[in-house]
């Protein structure tokens, strides 16, 4: 699914460049601050977000899934990481055409950040995934979140996008193990995420994590 990442940035670099301009034309101006403030928060904002969707980027979500991992290696607490993907989206893009492709992608990620708890972590991870990072969150209960996501985006008026439009998405889900690094868990999310995928819309597929390799000569 394209999106236009270099539109923002270009806009970002006119306006540093103008300023630079007035600079070097006026000298000193101090009501340029404020401006050269709101560019910075800007250009902070698009390094962490992704600019189609205002989910993180995969980045970010990659920065918050080590940060996690790192928690529950102190507390000993598990977490969920889940994976969706919009069902059929390449059919979507045919029938409805790209603007109507980019407002599902765009909905789903409403959808999800305004139903997520503030704890938890959602990000575009590829053309038409999203992951979600879920603290202190087992599998039982993320499905419980999950359920409740299919609800709300089943909810939505899709036909007032497009008719006929209908949305589903395919889950993948995982636990944390005691080695795992966010590369790991991306890893094995996404094995969930495209057997869900193959089979058929709708579906949901978990993963459990290896368990820890058995050491006869540990100590109890």
């Amino acid at each position: 699914m394209p999106t236009d990442f270099n539109q923002p940035l270009l806009e970002a670099r006119q306006q540093i460049d103008q300023l630079i301009k007035q600079i070097k034309n006026e000298g000193h101006q101090d009501n340029l601050l404020p401006t050269l403030e709101t560019v910075l928060t800007q250009l902070d904002s698009m390094a962490r977000t992704d600019h189609l969707t205002g989910a993180l980027n995969r980045r970010t979500l990659a920065a918050m899934l080590d940060g996690e991992l790192a928690r529950s290696f102190r507390t000993g607490h598990t977490f969920t990481l889940a994976a969706i993907a919009v069902d059929g989206l390449e059919q979507i893009l045919e029938q409805h055409g790209q603007a109507v492709a980019r407002q599902v992608l765009q909905q789903v990620a409403k959808e999800a950040l305004t139903m997520l708890r503030t704890l938890d972590s959602f990000g575009r991870v590829a053309a038409n995934e999203f992951a979600i990072v879920m603290p202190t969150t087992w599998l039982e209960a993320s499905l419980k979140a999950i359920a409740r996501l299919k609800l709300r985006i089943a909810g939505v008026d899709w036909e007032a996008i497009s008719p006929g439009l209908k949305v589903t998405f395919a889950t993948g889900l995982t636990t944390n193990a005691h080695k795992d690094s966010a590369d790991s868990m991306l890893k094995r999310v996404n094995s969930a995420l495209q057997t869900a995928r193959s089979k058929g819309a709708d579906s949901i597929v978990e993963i459990e994590p290896p368990l820890p390799d058995y050491d006869p000569n540990a100590e109890d």
